[in-house]
């Protein structure tokens, strides 16, 4: 396996048309088309094994994009961040890591929920090969919207996109109005790993991309007597609660 180095490039491709699971957990099956012209992402989508769009100098193997969706903006999730500490994806663009051997490099979309730019959002989406879905614990409205954006990843992302669901914010205990049951029982609801983080304290961050790197690369390189790696066990075991790293 060749190592490879990031040039600064554009390169594009047109994933297939794909579905997504409901709330009972059915995949309906959908049709439709990539988006081009100004409403695609400026560099089209990152692909397994080829150049990433950076422009850095980070060598790797395997190369993917991942979206982060929020239910709503000012989050501490995009750069800059809110706080006066790095956010969310300040802490992770163009982050490779090591997944048992194997460089994996994972290229960050932040949409940062902001509703003028929907046409560009719903091009990230078709393009992305992981949705990390994000809400804040002390926003209920944030919450609310989940639901609305999965039904938007429903018409729009690829059917095999790896998705999780993330409350934020948990460092903000007394401020709190979504209760973690509230997390579990949508993310059950809907068939996805769960967690909550911080940003502020680093709560589970470094684990949600740990993750999402080890889905990814073992769907792009699994060996036939390779282990299935197992994304809802991984997040259960791995995660910590939010009562151990308050600050």
């Amino acid at each position: 396996m060749s190592r490879k180095k990031t040039p600064k490039s554009k390169g594009a491709s047109t994933p297939a048309a794909s579905t997504l699971p409901t709330a009972n957990g059915a995949r309906p099956a959908r049709s439709g088309t990539a988006l081009s012209g100004p409403d695609a992402p400026p560099n089209g989508p990152l692909q397994p094994g080829r150049p990433s769009l950076g422009g850095g100098v980070d060598f790797y193997d395997v190369a993917f994009k991942v979206t982060g969706r929020t239910g709503s903006t000012g989050l501490g999730v995009h750069c800059p961040g809110p706080w006066g500490q790095a956010a969310w994806f300040c802490l992770f663009q163009n982050k490779v890591l090591d997944v048992d051997g194997v460089k994996v490099k994972l290229q960050m979309w932040d949409t940062a929920g902001q509703e003028r730019f929907r046409s560009v959002t719903h091009a990230y989406y078709r393009d992305a090969h992981a949705l990390l879905l994000l809400y804040d614990v002390t926003n209920k409205a944030s919450f609310d919207n989940i639901q609305a954006w999965l039904t938007e990843i429903h018409e729009y992302a690829q059917h095999d996109v790896a998705l999780m669901l993330l409350g934020n914010k948990v460092d903000s205990a007394h401020e709190r109005v979504v209760k973690r049951e509230d997390g579990e029982k949508l993310a059950k609801e809907y068939g996805l790993p769960f967690m909550e983080t911080s940003a502020k304290t680093g709560l589970n961050v470094d684990l949600a991309f740990t993750a999402i790197a080890k889905e990814l690369k073992q769907r792009s390189m699994k060996a036939p007597s390779e282990p299935r790696f197992r994304l809802h066990d991984y997040v259960k075991r791995e995660g910590r609660g939010a009562s151990c790293c308050r600050p």
